[in-house]
């Protein structure tokens, strides 16, 4: 016979009670059916883990070594069976979020906090990154959730739409178009003009825009980032185009932002892995993104 749970759940009770009757009344059991299974424990350990005297025990060394680690561990499945109550009430779920980093900058903290708010216990992981590696860490499944604008089909991923908007005007606070309430493709005739990079989708949409209008814009700094973009015109090197989320969040004093005449659409999808096992937190983020969009963005919210 081997060592049960039972003769170490039998054996901490008594160190933790003092006495076999202590004990009996903690494991709920009878006194003399205790002392069996203390005995037993005895016997197939080869050495007494107590001294009797006059009818009381005192634990030995080796008892106490003993009742260190029986403590560790006992300790440990606490956390075990903590961690799976919390798991029933999605308190300590992890949510693993892969998004561009302007969703991480402009949509994701309000729609977080709105999260744990409600879920205290949860624990989220945010890795930004752009295509190609954006899809290619979806697609692989490393991640419960990823955020991007134009999202691509991939297999192994459920695209799903989070929000419509329309891309908007940001001005240097003071700029003469500041006074419009909308402004038109015609009013950027021969401005300094702050473009995204080249090879951004958003950045084709827009010069198509003002390329079939006849507009002629100076183009003289570029970036990849809307943030970037935003910073520069509050600096005062242009007016821009952008997302109407970076907008928001950038949106203070020195920075005007105004929508535009045209529609210039601005999506953001989920992506949600196919073979990865399903998150709780998921559907609750998904609400929290879509119910805390900034103003700006809600009113094409999909």
């Amino acid at each position: 016979m081997e060592i049960q749970h039972r003769h170490i759940e039998v054996f901490r009770a008594v160190m933790t009670a003092g006495s076999v009757t202590g004990a009996a009344a903690l494991l709920h059991t009878s006194q003399p059916t205790l002392s069996r299974d203390l005995a037993r424990l005895e016997q197939l350990l080869g050495y007494a883990l107590f001294e009797r005297e006059r009818g009381r025990l005192k634990a030995t060394a080796r008892a106490r070594a003993l009742f260190d680690e029986v403590e560790r561990s006992f300790q440990g499945l606490a956390r075990v069976v903590e961690r799976a109550e919390a798991l029933g009430r999605d308190e300590g779920a992890e949510l693993t979020v892969l998004s561009l980093p302007a969703l991480s900058h402009a949509l994701l903290p309000g729609a977080l906090a709105a999260l744990l708010d409600r879920y205290p216990g949860a624990r989220v992981d945010i890795t930004p990154a752009e295509p190609p590696l954006l899809d290619a860490w979806i697609s692989e499944q490393r991640f419960d959730l990823g955020l991007a604008e134009q999202a691509t089909p991939l297999p192994g991923v459920r695209i799903e739409p989070v929000l419509e908007a329309d891309e908007v005007a940001v001005l240097p606070a003071g700029h003469a178009l500041a006074s419009s309430r909308r402004l038109a493709l015609q009013d950027f005739e021969d401005l300094d003009f702050i473009s995204l990079a080249a090879d951004d989708p958003y950045r084709h949409e827009i010069d198509a825009r003002f390329s079939a209008a006849g507009v002629a814009r100076r183009q003289r700094v570029q970036t990849h980032s809307a943030v970037a973009v935003c910073e520069l015109v509050r600096a005062g090197l242009g007016v821009a185009i952008v997302n109407p989320l970076t907008a928001a969040a950038c949106a203070s004093s020195g920075l005007v932002v105004r929508p535009l005449a045209v529609s210039i659409p601005y999506r953001v999808s989920a992506m949600l892995p196919l073979h990865r096992p399903a998150q709780p937190l998921v559907e609750a983020l998904l609400n929290a993104l879509r119910s805390n969009a900034p103003p700006s963005a809600s009113r094409r919210n999909a």
